[in-house]
């Protein structure tokens, strides 16, 4: 889940932009309250299925509150929601449907609501870092690390998309059966069953704060 972020260098981060982008829109993104750009953005998971095959789906309703600085990425930080019963089975029987949702798995009903939230950034190569947090899941709540990649940012783009943005990519994993949630789980020695390890892959944009114009008589 979210999902990001953390401190490259002294000089801050290397800035990703079209080498044809105007001169507002290659400007470095400024420091400010980043909202995620839910069109540009996915939360997918993988578990293995009977040992067959690593089932892969995705929670469609979530969102992130980011608050970023690219010369201090370390400082940022992220709050991410997810509706627990937005996770899509596409092309699943009604009744594994009704398990996933159920007591027996997410029990989206005792507990709508998964959140992540960071609470500290380290660096662990040219933009890429580790953000710890902790995540809430099942009414259970543990520490979490994502493995996360920023990709880049803007100030802007005159007329065509007038806020700063921000691209990052995370991936983690978590056991659910650290959040009590067991059903299903193979035997000792054998994969015939559901997994414990879930895979989580995070693709997000945010935008921020408006284009600045540039100072009158400038070039």
């Amino acid at each position: 889940m979210l999902a990001a972020l953390a401190s490259i260098a002294a000089s801050g981060p290397e800035v990703v932009v079209a080498s044809d982008a105007p001169a507002a829109a290659a400007q470095a993104p400024p420091a400010g309250q980043y909202l995620l750009d839910k069109g540009h953005a996915s939360l997918l998971f993988r578990v293995n299925h009977l040992g067959f095959s690593s089932y892969t789906t995705r929670f469609s309703r979530f969102d992130a509150q980011l608050s970023f600085d690219p010369a201090n990425l370390a400082a940022s930080k992220v709050v991410t929601t997810i509706d627990a019963a937005s996770v899509e089975l596409e092309n699943a029987p009604p009744a594994c449907t009704g398990i996933v949702g159920g007591p027996q798995f997410l029990d989206t009903a005792k507990f709508p609501e998964i959140t992540f939230r960071s609470e500290r950034v380290q660096v662990r190569g040219p933009n890429s870092m580790e953000v710890l947090g902790n995540l809430t899941l099942h009414g259970i709540t543990r520490p979490m690390v994502l493995d996360a990649t920023f990709n880049g940012g803007y100030a802007g783009h005159p007329g065509d998309d007038p806020h700063a943005r921000v691209g990052f990519s995370a991936h983690g994993s978590l056991k659910r059966s650290d959040f009590g949630m067991t059903f299903a789980l193979p035997a000792p020695g054998s994969a015939f069953g559901v997994g414990d390890t879930i895979d989580i892959s995070i693709e997000v944009e945010f935008a921020g704060p408006p284009l600045q114009a540039p100072p009158r008589g400038s070039h």
